[in-house]
């Protein structure tokens, strides 16, 4: 598979710009700088998608309904995996950025914002949805590699994506990134 790596940037003349990654990595982060610095809309799939108060998670369909009605925008950036709606999100993005951080760094990631915002609100999710870290997602983010890539992979190759990827494997780099962009 033929994916941009490094600083390279297809996002030159994106107007629709795709954030996704390991839980931790970073994506959040990223993307609200890129926001800022593209002037593009800021979109969480967590906030505007997902999670409703008391971290109940909507109804499949009405997530749907959401993803489909902001992809339809011109102009935004959204931070999120979420395999189960590339199928709504891959066709309409112009480029990805996949943060492809080490296991040791995504989970040092979400351990450390879980410690910055345990019991409040962080800014990408809703309100009444207090940080939290459980052993799930812990399980989650050391099998993300295993059990996500390949899936990515395929994705951003039958949607045309692959060669309008760039790849982000450290901090460092995403960082360097942001201020490329700025």
């Amino acid at each position: 598979m033929n994916i941009t790596s490094g600083l390279k940037s297809p996002l030159i003349e994106a107007n629709r710009i795709l954030v996704i990654g390991c839980p931790g990595s970073g994506k959040s982060t990223l993307a609200k700088r890129l926001s800022r610095a593209l002037d593009l809309d800021y979109i969480s799939m967590d906030r505007d998608f997902y999670w409703q108060p008391g971290w109940r998670k909507r109804p499949r369909d009405e997530i749907d309904r959401r993803i489909a009605k902001a992809v339809a925008e011109q102009r935004w950036i959204m931070d999120g995996t979420g395999l189960s709606s590339f199928h709504l999100r891959l066709p309409r993005a112009d480029a990805v950025i996949w943060l492809r951080l080490p296991r040791y760094a995504c989970l040092y990631g979400a351990v450390s914002r879980t410690f910055r915002y345990f019991g409040r609100n962080r800014p990408e999710l809703p309100a009444g949805c207090p940080e939290r870290l459980s052993l799930d997602a812990l399980a989650y983010i050391w099998n993300f590699e295993r059990d996500a890539v390949r899936l990515i992979e395929a994705a951003l190759q039958d949607h045309g994506l692959a060669n309008s990827t760039v790849i982000i494997r450290s901090r460092k780099e995403a960082k360097r990134f942001a201020a490329l962009s700025a």
